[in-house]
């Protein structure tokens, strides 16, 4: 495994993605790791807590990538194995901008959470999990679902 592409943001299952890939057995010395967050386009809900709240966003998500980081220097990732990728050019889906990000920089692995749906939930809002397997054929994706 030379390099893997971790998709963050703030929920259980991003929290769970990290104590997952930092538990795992491998070289860390040799591994390029990309910490990735990208946003959706909003959605009405968003709109309605206003701007100055969307404005703190990134700041908010890149403090989550450098915890992040600092978490796999502590592991024994070199410093300059890791990027950390913000993309704040907002995507239909997340799901889209992860499968967009991971044909551009390649990975050997792509790691991404689950959290646990109800059959509603993921006929409703589907299942990005799914959506990242079957378009990102040719890489490795690994989904660690929260219980």
């Amino acid at each position: 495994m030379d390099s893997i592409l971790i998709a963050l943001s703030d929920s259980m299952s991003s929290k769970a993605v990290l104590e997952y890939v930092l538990a795992m057995a491998w070289c860390p010395e040799s591994v390029q790791v990309t910490l990735l967050h990208v946003f959706r386009k909003q959605s009405g809900g968003e709109e309605l807590m206003g701007q100055k709240y969307m404005k703190k966003q990134p700041a908010r998500y890149m403090e989550i990538l450098e915890q992040a980081r600092d978490r796999f220097a502590e592991k024994g990732v070199p410093p300059g194995n890791i990027t950390l990728k913000m993309v704040t050019e907002p995507y239909d889906t997340i799901a889209d901008g992860i499968i967009d990000q991971a044909r551009k920089i390649k990975p050997s692995l792509v790691v991404i959470g689950r959290k646990r749906m109800s059959k509603a939930e993921e006929f409703v809002l589907g299942d990005a999990s799914i959506k990242l397997v079957r378009a990102l054929e040719d890489m490795a994706v690994l989904v660690v679902k929260v219980l």
